[in-house]
C-alpha cells in the first residue's frame, strides 16, 4: 500500500492511497478507468473512462471497424496501433486477429468478402485482363454475385487487410481508403489520440494526481519573478 502525501497552506495535508501502483497503472492500461477505481478515486475513474472509451469507438466506429488492426508485413507497417494499444483492452482483439490470419486463414467475424483471392497473382496477365480482376475484387462483393463459390477475400473488425499489399496500385487498403475516404483517416486518429490519452491515466494511477505543494508554489512563484526581471 502506498500513500502520496500533499501538504497543504492551510488544514489537513492531502493523502492519496495508491493500494498497489503496478497494479493500478496496469489495470489502468487493461480498462481505461479500472485502475482508479482500483484506488477508490471514483471521480478519475469515470472521467478517464467516459473519455478514453467514448474517442476509442467514435474513431472505431468511423472506420466501420477497420482502422484498428495489427500488421508487420512489407508495404503495411501499421506504427498507428503502438498508440491504439495505449487503450488496452479495446485494441487487444487486433492482435488475435493478426494471428489469425497470418497464414491466410480468415478472420473472426467476417464483415465482407471479396474475390478472388489469387488477384494478386494475376500481375503477369494482359492490362485489360488485370483491370477486369482488380476491379472484381475491389468492387464487388460476394452478396452481390451469388454465382461465384471460389475462394475470396475476407474482411473482419481488427483484421489486416486481405491479401497483398502494393504501393501504387489498388488493393483492399485502398479500397478501405476510397469507401470511408476521410473518415477511414479521421477515425484512425480518433483511436490513435484515445490510447496516448490513456497513457496520462496511466501515469495518474501509477505516481497519483498533480497537486502542487507550497514549496512547489513558491518555486513556481521565485522563477516568474526572475523571468520578470
Amino acid at each position: 500500500m502506498t500513500e502520496v502525501v500533499y501538504p497543504q497552506d492551510e488544514g489537513e495535508p492531502i493523502v492519496v492511497d495508491l493500494h498497489d501502483p503496478y497494479w493500478a497503472a496496469f489495470l489502468a492500461w487493461l480498462f481505461p478507468g479500472a485502475g482508479h477505481f482500483y484506488q477508490r478515486r471514483f471521480a478519475k475513474g469515470f472521467l478517464f473512462m467516459i473519455c478514453v472509451w467514448s474517442t476509442f469507438l467514435f474513431g472505431f466506429g468511423l472506420g466501420h471497424g477497420r482502422v484498428v488492426y495489427a500488421s508487420y508485413k512489407e508495404g503495411d507497417i501499421r506504427w498507428q496501433y503502438i498508440c491504439q494499444l495505449g487503450c488496452g483492452a479495446p485494441a487487444l482483439p487486433a492482435m488475435v486477429q493478426s494471428i489469425k490470419t497470418a497464414e491466410g486463414g480468415d478472420p473472426f467475424f467476417v464483415l465482407c468478402e471479396r474475390y478472388p483471392a489469387d488477384y494478386g497473382d494475376q500481375r503477369s496477365t494482359a492490362l485489360v485482363e488485370k483491370r477486369k480482376v482488380r476491379q472484381r475484387c475491389l468492387r464487388i462483393d460476394r452478396d452481390k454475385d451469388k454465382t461465384y463459390d471460389g475462394p475470396t477475400l475476407k474482411d473482419g473488425p481488427w483484421a489486416p487487410p486481405a491479401g497483398p499489399v502494393f504501393q501504387n496500385e489498388p488493393d483492399v487498403l485502398a479500397r478501405w481508403h476510397f469507401d470511408y475516404k476521410h473518415m477511414y483517416e479521421m477515425g484512425t486518429l480518433y483511436t490513435v489520440v484515445a490510447g496516448l490519452l490513456n497513457l496520462l491515466a496511466i501515469y495518474d494511477a501509477f505516481v497519483g494526481p498533480a497537486i502542487l505543494t507550497p514549496r512547489q508554489k513558491e518555486e513556481l512563484e521565485s522563477r516568474s519573478k526572475r523571468r520578470e526581471r
